[in-house]
């Protein structure tokens, strides 16, 4: 069985509200729905790569293929475990929980995003602690590390309120002009010390 050699598909973070788990190629196909549907208002630009920009069938075939080839390209040194969101068995978005020299580093960092739809209600949150649980006490990381544009006040919020806090900032090129991202970090002493959204 598939579990057998894979044992990440019986994988399971349960929140109030969600569940975390990778989902099968027919729910991959919803999910990259919902990412075709919009995952942020028209004129932001929230991710230096820029998939939301694609046409809505593109952006249904490149989550899908991101989430194949993050599973494909898996080792000890390099790995990304991609997550499904789903609120009352229907999708809503993605998580990611990424590694590099785990082992040694014990260190992670986040990514995810949300359906415009399902923005504002604390979804996002519930969902990021969910992968912080199981990155400190699951895996026992020391820190989780994320990046966010200093023009994204929705996802610094999300960071402050888990209790990252300001760890220097980096600087990037998008679409011809520099970009400033806040560099943020959560170590296991906070967090262990902070509250329980799940």
């Amino acid at each position: 069985m598939l579990i057998d050699h894979w044992p990440f598909v019986g994988l399971r973070l349960n929140t109030d509200r969600l569940e975390l788990r990778l989902p099968t190629d027919e729910e991959l196909t919803e999910v990259a729905l919902v990412a075709a549907g919009g995952v942020h208002q028209r004129g932001e630009r929230p991710y230096l790569t820029p998939w939301t920009d694609l046409s809505p069938p593109e952006r249904t075939v490149h989550v899908m293929q991101q989430h194949w080839s993050r599973r494909g390209d898996w080792s000890t040194d390099a790995w990304t475990l991609e997550l499904a969101v789903f609120q009352e068995q229907h999708p809503i978005g993605m998580v990611a929980l990424r590694g590099r020299d785990f082992p040694v580093l014990r260190e992670v960092k986040t990514e995810s995003w949300l359906g415009l739809d399902h923005h504002g209600r604390g979804l996002g949150t519930e969902a990021r602690s969910a992968l912080l649980h199981l990155a400190f006490d699951g895996l026992e990381a020391d820190a989780a590390l994320s990046e966010v544009f200093q023009s994204n006040p929705a996802s610094q919020g999300v960071s402050r309120k888990l209790g990252y806090k300001h760890d220097g900032i980096s600087r990037d090129v998008l679409d011809g002009r520099a970009v400033t991202s806040d560099r943020l970090r959560l170590t296991r002493e906070a967090w262990e010390a902070g509250p329980r959204l799940t």
